[in-house]
């Protein structure tokens, strides 16, 4: 699939085929394309673990529910739980360092070890790192990096996911002998979608001079009409929901499992 497909298609998707696990392949696909997102500093700021939904008694799913997370811990057959690990600042002074013998971070820059050691890690990470407050800014943001690659790679892979809040994080912790430095992230629900891969329609989304600027906050980034149509064309930007139909589907597979309609 083309990469601005891909980006057009994700949606957010609740219903899946029960029946059908996730081979264990595709996971490794998705788990590679976070692995490969971009970090500063080179650091170690995800982790996740992969577990699946039937290795999960009844009594440790029903603790994970909460209000925006239901029916769909039933239906998904593979849960990803995303971390942040606080701890993430151990060894980067030497992953920085392999970046500066590989040239990724070059001399015609500035950079050397001994910059390494004298001004990037002694004036600026060593000190910042001792703030929780800008680690765990930092670790999020990286992190959610890694989890949009891995959420594109499921889409590419013929998946359906969709984030939700991490129910109960002492029962999480305590199943998944989580460490005590992980900060709870995301639990990623993946699977085969029911439901059409469009789920309805595209998410609408405000206009792009509504959130995005030129020059200065005071000028919006006004779109080029040609460009936006070549997105269309493309399948980045693609026809906003609801369909016509997307009642009808609701209510099929609500009765498909005796749900409320």
């Amino acid at each position: 699939m083309e990469f601005k497909e891909v980006i057009g298609l994700r949606r957010s998707i609740r219903w899946f085929k029960p029946w059908q696990p996730v081979e264990r392949e595709k996971i490794q696909v998705m788990l590679e394309a976070a692995n490969r997102s971009s970090r500063s500093m080179n650091a170690d700021y995800c982790k996740a673990v992969v577990v699946n939904r039937d290795d999960l008694d009844q009594e440790t799913r029903d603790a994970l529910r909460n209000p925006t997370t239901t029916v769909d811990l039933d239906l998904a057959p593979t849960y990803i739980f995303w971390f942040t690990d606080m701890d993430y600042e151990v060894g980067t002074q030497d992953r920085l360092k392999e970046l500066v013998q590989h040239k990724v971070l070059p001399p015609s820059h500035g950079w050397s070890e001994a910059y390494v050691d004298e001004v990037v890690w002694g004036q600026v990470i060593e000190p910042m790192s001792k703030v929780f407050a800008i680690k765990q800014w930092m670790g999020s943001i990286e992190s959610g990096i890694c989890i949009c690659n891995a959420l594109n790679a499921a889409v590419d892979e013929g998946l359906g996911a969709c984030l939700h809040a991490m129910g109960n994080p002492a029962v999480v912790k305590e199943v998944l002998k989580v460490p005590d430095s992980w900060f709870p992230a995301w639990l990623m629900l993946v699977g085969y979608p029911l439901e059409d891969r469009e789920a309805g329609g595209q998410r609408p989304r405000r206009p792009l001079d509504t959130n995005f600027f030129e020059g200065t906050c005071e000028t919006p980034f006004v779109p080029d009409p040609e460009v936006t149509e070549r997105l269309r064309r493309e399948g980045m930007i693609q026809e906003a929901g609801p369909f016509p139909w997307r009642a009808d589907e609701v209510r099929m597979l609500s009765r498909m499992f005796g749900l409320p309609e």
